[in-house]
């Protein structure tokens, strides 16, 4: 993320919520917003092994005698 002067009104509404917040909470919150990069980061991972795997099971998903199986 590019930091910059120029913040969008999400960001000055989640900022002045944060300043409002006791020390103890805000603490909180950064762990909840570590936990959401995390989540993020390890679902693009799973997305990213996914795409790369394909082709690596295209031949075993892609032929005449698992046909059937498409349709379930």
């Amino acid at each position: 993320m590019v930091h910059t002067n120029i913040y969008t009104e999400s960001e000055k509404i989640l900022i002045a919520k944060i300043r409002s917040l006791p020390p103890d909470k805000v603490a909180e919150t950064i762990d909840f917003v570590d936990f959401l990069s995390q989540r993020e980061q390890e679902q693009s991972l799973v997305y990213s092994t996914t795409k790369l795997s394909e082709t690596a099971f295209e031949k075993i998903w892609d032929n005449p005698q698992d046909d059937d199986h498409d349709y379930l």
